[in-house]
């Protein structure tokens, strides 16, 4: 009992350590970190990360993140740029360097070449006065009181502090550049993330001889007829020009039995939903699936620009997609 409580609290210190060294980060959110992103902005080519040890494995994160939304980026090695990857980064480029202590060798070596070729520098560290913050134009403070390692040794809260610092510049410049869901997509192409992001409303719909659709003045016998022979629980109804006069669903047949309508002699314009919500062919499948979910309705009639009906789709089309 007594090691099972030990292990907790030694969780529980490590969590607490590491919450207070992102407040710390927060507090000094200013005018340095407003710097490095306007010369993130203003730059023509690529952010290129460096770090060592730890912090290259922070540094390697970050720009995966920043690559992600929207902002070009690449991890190169401080050791492997000291022997030929140098290459690699060019005068556009701006280079994000990691080091807690801020002197690390293999990022201090590359600090003349960088400076020579007039490449911009921001630093990350847990030193403001260490050779690599000065010799950038911004520094990003990412100090920390205490490692969480009860040595204080092993990289914990620091590594937290430049992730969080990371993750906050790769948003602020997502923003920033009004990167949208659909960029985001495009990044990411592949599994349930790229199928959400990526997959259109057309792809998934029903049109042409599969879509259910019936006259306005139709019988609701007739009207369910076309139901159960499409088999999508709705048929869209229309008006004589060809627009939507309206959506019967599964739903609104229950309705309709609890009211105690005849379905032999009612008509479809009696019982249906007018109009009822709709979709666009080129909307993504996941904002049709937001428009469901925020209505608790099951199915959607696809419209054209002039409101013609020319799909639909349900909850089942979107589960086989992989959207939900």
């Amino acid at each position: 009992m007594s090691q099972s409580s030990d292990l907790i609290q030694s969780a529980q210190r490590t969590i607490r350590l590491e919450i207070e060294a992102v407040e710390g980060v927060l507090a000094r959110i200013d005018g340095d970190f407003v710097r490095a992103c306007e010369l993130i902005l203003a730059s023509k080519g690529r952010v290129v990360v460096v770090g060592m040890g730890k912090s290259g494995h922070i540094g390697n994160k970050i720009a995966a993140t920043l690559a992600s939304t929207g902002t070009t980026a690449f991890f190169v090695h401080p050791a492997e740029a000291s022997h030929g990857d140098m290459g690699m980064i060019t005068r556009d480029d701006v280079v994000l360097a990691l080091s807690n202590s801020g002197s690390t060798a293999e990022i201090v070596t590359l600090l003349p070449l960088i400076k020579r070729l007039g490449i911009t520098l921001i630093s990350m560290t847990g030193n403001p006065e260490s050779p690599l913050a000065k010799a950038a134009e911004v520094n990003l403070d990412a100090r920390i009181s205490q490692e969480a390692c009860p040595l204080n040794l092993a990289p914990t809260s620091s590594t937290t502090a430049a992730l969080v610092l990371g993750d906050a510049l790769a948003i602020a410049l997502l923003e920033a550049r009004g990167f949208t869901a659909e960029d985001f997509a495009f990044s990411h192409p592949g599994g349930a993330l790229g199928r959400r992001l990526l997959l259109k409303v057309e792809h998934v719909m029903h049109s042409g001889a599969s879509l259910p659709q019936v006259l306005s003045g139709t019988s609701l016998r007739d009207a369910l007829l076309e139901m159960t022979q499409k088999g999508l629980g709705m048929t869209v109804v229309l008006q004589a020009d060809g627009n939507l006069a309206g959506i019967f669903t599964d739903g609104d047949l229950r309705r309709t039995l609890d009211r105690g309508v005849d379905v032999l002699k009612a008509r479809i314009d009696e019982v249906m939903t007018v109009h009822g919500k709709t979709a666009r062919p080129d909307m993504l499948a996941a904002e049709a699936l937001k428009i469901m979910e925020d209505h608790k309705i099951n199915s959607l009639v696809v419209v054209d620009a002039q409101d013609r009906p020319v799909g639909a789709l349900n909850m089942h089309d979107l589960l086989r997609a992989g959207v939900m």
